[in-house]
């Protein structure tokens, strides 16, 4: 025996109200009615009511509907719909186990919000133990209090896509979903690598529920909180073996614009965004000043060698030696690395751009690209540490103190910043082009920027690489800076080596066409030499010095694969440098 009545008020204030019961229950069609089992089919009668609406061409007057049959194509693929292990002449779930057919609320009605508020029992009929642990969760609370704008189960489970959490789409999901409420905290929670990794549709870091528990998640003051003060450290070594208590006081919800909560973080983001703002409105200028004062003179006809110096026949044809192979090697395979760095770091803090999806995908996931990403910061290190030796071994004890500022050191002088204020003079034909010795003050900057990117990537990024090793001696929230700073000086030098590097050396009018193959040929046409560095080739010709490091020109094949090479680092610089722009522009529209 089973109640058969129905709330006349009720049922007709429902989306069915209108219904006859024979639409739906059309197997009773007479009295008494037949033994058998009770055949309903909810989707059967929403499709064939949608495919009739379609064909009168009513879909915007019963749009509703045509939701519903959307919801069921999601149902049917969802684990509600599949058999139950149970008893496999059913599904584990159907239509009318969750909603009540005779009392279906339209959204927006009082009785449908409070439906809403009545989802956690209706789930609790199979999920009991679920059930139990939510009712005690601060969600649970809430929902018992009265407050219907508390997530229920449907909140974070979706309704009709309903699936394992463990499978990773559904992980996907629910992160996406907690951050309906909590949309500050998701925000947070994306700028850090746990953040990122999820961004790109993995879900092998930390994810909300991992850190906060998920049917019994409470308040972080809440002794039982899996984010408790008291806790946290045994939350973090579910993942992070090794973690020390440096990891308690990591801050995965810390943000940039909250000064009184995060101040380290609000100073060290002001920072790096003047620091990117004066580097790019000063070379940026100067580079847009230069091109426009030398694609004047070409046109002008006024492009002519600085320093004239007498024509002698037996240069005619020669080649100046500027880098040795060992320094052309340590160039190539530190652009190479470098490149690498970008694509594989980019892709990750910019995750959620296609391209970056696309690129992470193809190298096998986050965790392939993490170890590229590793061993180019290796490589990288390796050849500036390299370098520090040499200079240590072999050049530094040769220098006098005089050397030091000699013509041939990169170490800054006073003629440096009399050259750069001479050459802004002459892009503003207020004065003429100053003449320079072998280091311009533009390549001493590119030179010593390396030391600076070297100890602010190099060391934020050993910092997040070794983190147990970090946490053990340094507080966790140093995390917070490294991430921050890591991104924010990687965006700068990758902007800057493809604008600013890339025009200085290739695509300046007296350049053209691209690309300068001095890196790759080790040396320049002696005509070009006595253009750019006047002061050199003067002081060479003068001392009887020059002869030493005339050469003759590279041979066709050496030329040609230099430039095919030249251009394919442009071109692998410059899709890198669109990406890394679509993806600043796309957070800054977040």
């Amino acid at each position: 025996m089973r109640a058969l009545h129905v709330v006349k008020d009720r049922f007709e204030q429902s989306v069915h109200g209108k219904r006859m019961c024979m639409e739906c229950h059309k197997d009773f069609g007479e009295i008494p009615h037949r033994k058998g089992a009770l055949k309903v089919s909810c989707v059967t009668c929403h499709e064939e009511l949608w495919a009739t609406a379609k064909k009168e061409g009513k879909t915007k007057e019963f749009a509703r509907l045509g939701v519903v049959v959307d919801q069921i194509e999601h149902y049917m693929k969802s684990i509600h719909a599949r058999p139950s292990r149970e008893d496999q002449s059913r599904t584990n779930a159907t239509c009318y186990n969750c909603h009540d057919a005779h009392y279906v609320y339209p959204p927006g009605s009082a009785p449908r919000a409070e439906w809403h508020m009545s989802i956690p029992n209706v789930c609790g009929k199979c999920h009991s133990a679920q059930r139990v642990e939510y009712l005690d969760s601060v969600h649970g609370r809430l929902v018992s209090g009265g407050n219907s704008a508390a997530p229920v189960c449907s909140s974070c489970h979706t309704t009709h896509d309903v699936d394992r959490p463990k499978l990773d789409a559904i992980r996907l999901v629910i992160t996406r979903n907690c951050g309906t409420c909590h949309a500050e905290n998701l925000k947070s929670f994306s700028n850090t690598y746990h953040g990122q990794v999820t961004t790109l549709g993995y879900t092998y870091t930390a994810s909300c529920f991992d850190c906060h528990g998920n049917h019994d998640i409470q308040r972080v003051s809440h002794p039982r909180s899996k984010v408790h003060a008291n806790n946290r450290l045994q939350t973090c070594q579910k993942c992070h073996a090794g973690a020390t208590a440096g990891f308690v006081t990591f801050q995965p919800h810390a943000n940039t614009h909250d000064y009184a909560r995060y101040p380290y973080m609000w100073v060290a983001s002001k920072f790096m965004i003047a620091l990117l703002v004066g580097v790019f409105a000063f070379f940026w200028t100067h580079s847009a000043l230069w091109f426009y004062r030398e694609y004047r003179d070409r046109r002008e006809g006024k492009s002519a060698p600085h320093v004239a110096m007498g024509d002698l026949p037996q240069m005619q044809g020669k080649h100046f030696s500027r880098f040795g192979p060992l320094w052309r090697l340590a160039h190539l395979v530190f652009a190479l690395s470098v490149m690498m760095l970008v694509l594989t770091g980019m892709a990750v803090l910019y995750g959620e751009t296609g391209w970056a999806k696309f690129i992470v995908g193809a190298l096998g996931g986050p965790r392939v690209a993490g170890i590229l990403h590793r061993a180019s910061a290796a490589i990288m290190l390796g050849i500036f540490f390299v370098h520090l030796v040499y200079m240590a071994s072999r050049v530094v004890p040769r220098w006098k103190l005089s050397d030091w500022f000699g013509p041939d050191s990169l170490v800054p002088n006073w003629k440096d910043l009399s050259d750069m204020i001479g050459m802004f003079r002459w892009f503003l034909g207020t004065g003429p082009r100053p003449a320079f010795e072998r280091w311009t003050y533009w390549e001493k900057f590119d030179y010593w920027a390396v030391f600076w990117g070297m100890a602010i990537i190099g060391g934020s990024g050993m910092t997040l690489a070794f983190k147990e090793t970090t946490a053990s001696v340094l507080p966790g929230w140093v995390f917070n800076i490294a991430t921050l700073v890591h991104g924010e000086e990687a965006i700068l030098a990758a902007v800057f080596l493809f604008t600013v590097h890339f025009f200085n050396n290739h695509f300046r009018p007296d350049k053209l066409p691209p690309p300068d193959v001095v890196m790759f040929t080790g040396t320049v046409a002696l005509e070009e030499f006595r253009r750019e560095h006047a002061l050199e080739y003067q002081r060479l010709v003068q001392t009887g010095e020059l002869a030493r490091y005339l050469v003759d020109a590279p041979s066709h094949p050496m030329t040609l694969g230099s430039r095919v090479l030249g251009i394919a680092l442009i071109v692998f610089g410059l899709a890198l440098l669109i990406c890394v722009l679509v993806g600043f522009i796309g957070s800054l529209a977040a």
